[in-house]
């Protein structure tokens, strides 16, 4: 029987070829874009999920107020946190602290014991961590023991890929490694480790770990400051809860801790917030301050997941249209094998099977088309997938589902419609001109087309909205603005730190193309989180504001373009102006209580609580220190000559390769022994938007696929219509009606259809994107004629698909046409 079945269902799909390759190529299109975003989606939501009882690990967040204001929400906490969680918390089994300093310090390793000579690298991505850290992540180590690794000071574990490019074929475990900073440490560590390179879904990435107790080794003030200190906000701190544990009832207990273990905030007018985040939230729900690494967005990936859903219920639509339109088509062999004794059964039985080739075939085709594209696929992404990577078992379960789910709901309905018709009205020639099933085939051509004029308006507000952030006057001139980062091997003094820098300054000022070079503590598109209350000298407490911190030196508001409201820059010929005086921007200025800059001009500022006050010189413009997704912060500056971590030279693009040479003779001529390396800052300020760009990417190939896939089900819906009406045609063309006519005749249907979808979707998108765009403090407006655009683009591949078959139905020769049978 099954035999029969089979057989049946190829001679069907074969005897209507055009109406079988439009299901299988449409289908195919539908499942392989599917899969690819499923791809995406389930590499966002691994993050982190590989990790050993990954749910009851937490990272302990801060959120810091002052005077009811936020200040900051911070990845880091105080070092004094995790021991008092483990000692006041029983719900915790353990914790351990990470020393972030790869965020704000160079560092530069060196072996130099190689057999060649020193080898040496410049490290961003490493931590000081506890000892727990390692057994706590369960991160597999090639070489050494995880529960011992980080136990002694001065001992170090790295990644294989580090190990190979240190010792090459030598044995790690024992060498000596040689770590300097920007903070004049200047230390031998021991390598006691080798851990398996880390895989892309985590949201700590590092290369060389140090033991925390490398930072007590540094003098006597060390343990207090790095184990129990309450003061400064620097660490990572992780604990993992008992097995079982509920988390609010953690949550409940950290209030207590600030108020046993930092008595003096209340009267100080401060307030701090001890919060758990679940390790796995943390890459895509995440975008708090002092972030490891930049985080992905949530709204963005559940999204796209949409998008994919959508486009494989157009392509699996596409099928229920397709057959049911067919359906008058097989009227006939429907009655005659119900004459015949057929049961319904059988005969639902006999569609399902054809329509589980169908989607087998569109599925086995789905995978050539991700081959061909996976390349382009993982540029867009930012992944790295190979085609064999498809054949996990987690992908496998899918694409089961897929074929299954798409065989009964691309098949039960034309399955129970066919077997439903009656033989006795089909074999007098009754049913043909039956309207049933027209209504659902309207229904889902709406459905189809609301979807692509979703997607495509979506498209264009996704690209109009980071034009808009990108063409967006930051208030500072980031152009031609050539960056280095402070040097990771500093001398052993600061004196000659400074006159190195100096140096540096003076070769830089040899060429002509270098128009200027300033130094600071950050520059604009780094998330440094630097806050202080800051009040007038006299007012009270209660008074004082957030201010962002940041510095300049005497040629900073030059190279940078700023205008100065009030007032004067820092100057040389003020020799006070590092010990007494500050900057602030005009936000700053409202915030403080000023009318007006000139106002603030000679005012004491001061830090309530701390001994620090200095006297207002200047008032600058506002700037964007980060994206445009953030409103600006009010900044106030202090002046320092050598204190900077970013070296900016403002630079002409005339060139542009010797000015280069030139900054990097300049460089190794003041700071020998460092690697140098540069960035522009136009380009290091949009890699903010990189999230964006990538969901943009994605969110336009997408949208264009579905709307091949709709024109795909339009073509062969066109086609149908045709040849129903071929007699039709020929009549009309005998009494004198046009090609054009004919094909209007044809079409208007269609176009009623978008046009009703098109007043459907637009609603729906308004909604959905105005929610996307509420993420933003900067947002773009939603113009009318994105959905004109939309619209006329959907309108118009319509009409380019149905006018193939209706034209070509229109120029047969009526003669042929009213033969037709």
């Amino acid at each position: 029987m099954v035999k029969n079945y089979l057989k049946v269902a190829f001679r069907s799909i074969l005897k209507s070829k055009v109406f079988s390759i439009v299901n299988v190529l449409g289908l195919a299109i539908g499942i392989a874009a599917f899969l690819l975003i499923v791809q995406y989606v389930n590499f966002e939501l691994s993050y982190d999920r590989f990790i050993p009882q990954s749910e009851n690990i937490y990272r302990v967040t801060l959120e810091q107020y002052l005077n009811n204001e936020m200040m900051t929400e911070s990845a880091e906490n105080y070092p004094g946190v995790g021991p008092a969680m483990l000692e006041e918390v029983p719900e915790v089994a353990g914790y351990a602290r990470l020393y972030n300093m790869g965020y704000k310090n160079n560092l530069v390793i060196t072996y130099e014991d190689a057999p060649n000579g020193p080898v040496m690298y410049k490290h961003r991505h490493f931590l000081y961590a506890d000892s727990a850290f390692l057994p706590m992540f369960g991160y597999e180590m090639v070489k050494g023991n995880a529960a011992t690794a980080l136990a002694e000071p001065l001992s170090a574990v790295i990644s294989e890929e580090y190990a190979r490019m240190y010792f090459g074929e030598e044995e790690p475990i024992g060498k000596m490694l040689h770590l300097q900073d920007d903070d004049f440490n200047n230390e031998l560590c021991k390598v006691t480790g080798v851990f398996k390179t880390l895989p892309a879904n985590t949201h700590l990435k590092f290369d060389v770990l140090f033991s925390y107790e490398t930072l007590y080794s540094r003098g006597d003030w060390a343990p207090a400051r790095y184990n129990e200190s309450w003061r400064r906000k620097d660490m990572y701190t992780y604990v993992k809860l008992n097995p079982g544990t509920d988390p609010e009832v953690v949550a409940q207990k950290l209030p207590g801790l600030i108020s046993k273990y930092s008595p003096d905030l209340i009267e100080a007018n401060r307030e701090d917030v001890l919060k758990l985040q679940p390790i796995t939230d943390i890459h895509l729900y995440s975008k708090l301050a002092d972030e490891a690494e930049a985080n992905g967005n949530g709204r963005n990936v559940y999204a796209l997941a949409l998008i994919a859903f959508f486009i494989l219920l157009i392509a699996w639509v596409n099928y229920v249209n397709l057959s049911t339109a067919k359906a008058m088509e097989r009227a006939n062999e429907v009655g005659v094998r119900k004459a015949l004794g057929a049961f319904k059964g059988q005969l639902m039985r006999q569609f399902l099977i054809e329509s589980a080739i169908v989607n087998l075939a569109a599925l086995l085709f789905s995978f050539i088309i991700i081959a061909l594209v996976m390349p382009l696929f993982n540029q867009m992404s930012g992944l790295s997938l190979s085609f064999f990577q498809l054949f996990e078992g987690w992908f496998i379960l899918y694409c089961l589902l897929i074929w299954v789910v798409g065989t009964l709901l691309s098949g039960l309905y034309p399955a129970f419609f066919l077997s439903s018709f009656r033989p006795v009205s089909v074999l007098k020639g009754k049913l043909r001109n039956s309207g049933r099933g027209a209504l659902l085939r309207k229904s889902l051509v709406v459905f189809q087309f609301i979807a692509s004029v979703a997607l495509i308006s979506g498209t264009i507000i996704v690209y109009n909205q980071l034009s808009y952030m990108r063409s967006m006057d930051i208030g500072m001139e980031i152009d031609q603005v050539l960056v280095v980062e402070r040097p990771g091997v500093a001398p052993r003094d600061r004196q000659a730190f400074s006159s190195n820098i100096d140096v540096f300054r003076e070769q830089l000022g040899q060429h002509p193309a270098v128009q200027g070079v300033s130094t600071s503590i950050t520059i604009p598109g780094k998330k440094r989180e630097y806050k202080a209350g800051v009040k007038r000298y006299g007012s009270p407490d209660d008074d004082a504001v957030t201010l962002r911190m940041n510095s300049m030196d005497y040629n900073f508001i030059d190279v940078f373009g700023m205008e100065l409201l009030a007032g004067r820059t820092f100057s040389e010929q003020y020799p006070n102006d590092p010990d007494t005086s500050v900057i602030i921007t005009n936000s700053a200025v409202k915030l403080l209580g000023f009318e007006k800059p000139e106002d603030a001009i000679g005012q004491t500022l001061v830090v309530p609580g701390y001994d620090w006050s200095a006297i207002v010189v200047g008032v600058v413009n506002d700037y964007h220190q980060e994206s445009l997704q953030k409103a600006q912060d009010p900044i106030i500056f202090y002046c320092t000559l050598y204190g900077g971590e970013f070296y900016s030279m403002k630079v002409s693009t005339t060139n542009l390769d010797e000015t280069i040479k030139h900054v990097e003779a300049s460089w190794e001529k003041a700071f020998p022994g460092n690697p140098f390396s540069y960035f522009f800052l136009d380009d290091y300020f949009n890699r903010q938007y990189e999230n964006e760009q990538k969901f943009g990417n994605l969110f336009a190939s997408f949208s264009v696929l579905a709307i091949i896939v709709g024109c795909l089900g339009l073509f062969g819906l066109s086609a149908f219509t045709a040849r129903q009406k071929t007699k039709e045609i020929g009549i009309r063309k005998v009494l004198g009606s046009s090609v054009n006519s004919i094909f209007f005749l044809l079409s208007k249907d269609f176009i009623k259809l978008i046009a009703i979808a098109i007043i459907i979707a637009i609603p729906l998108t308004y909604y959905g994107m105005t929610q996307w765009l509420n993420g933003f403090a900067y947002r773009d407006n939603i113009a009318l004629w994105t959905f004109i655009v939309a619209g006329a683009a959907v309108i118009l591949s319509a009409l380019i698909t149905v006018s193939f078959q209706t034209v070509k139905a229109a120029r047969v020769n009526p003669v042929d046409s009213l033969r037709y049978e």
